[in-house]
């Protein structure tokens, strides 16, 4: 009997699971996946107060979060952990890194890092939830 439930969490067997399917789906359509998921984490001292994660995949970079305590914004930290993901994937392969983030979040921050808009989807009920689609090519 076929059964659908829903898990918060992966756990390694399903992530595993996701990664071979993804890899073999592409190959036997000659393209190389190469799903790889990343995370940079920025310490002051023990303490965590940035990450940037994402993940790469087929000849582009994907940055899904990122987060920077409040009391450490404004000191180009931000900024930086932008700069390490395009410095460790520069010259490796990819085309570009894309990300999406909502108007009240960070489309500006983004442009001043030197993204391009590439499509915005307006949400007329409520603006701050307006979605903004962004790329940086290598």
């Amino acid at each position: 009997m076929l059964n659908i439930e829903f898990q918060e969490k992966l756990d390694e067997e399903l992530s595993i699971f996701i990664d071979e399917e993804f890899n073999k789906y592409a190959m036997k359509h000659g393209v190389i996946c190469n799903y790889t998921p990343f995370n940079f984490v920025a310490k002051d001292d023990n303490k965590v107060v940035g990450i940037i994660t994402g993940k790469s995949y087929y000849k582009e970079v994907h940055i899904s979060d990122l987060i920077v305590l409040e009391e450490y914004r404004g000191n180009d930290l931000g900024t930086k952990l932008v700069k390490t993901v395009e410095d460790y994937y520069k010259g490796k392969g990819f085309e570009n890194i894309n990300l999406t983030t909502y108007e009240f979040q960070a489309p500006e921050f983004y442009k001043k890092c030197g993204y391009k808009v590439e499509f915005i989807r307006e949400n007329k009920e409520n603006p701050k939830l307006t979605k903004y689609y962004l790329v940086k090519y290598f």
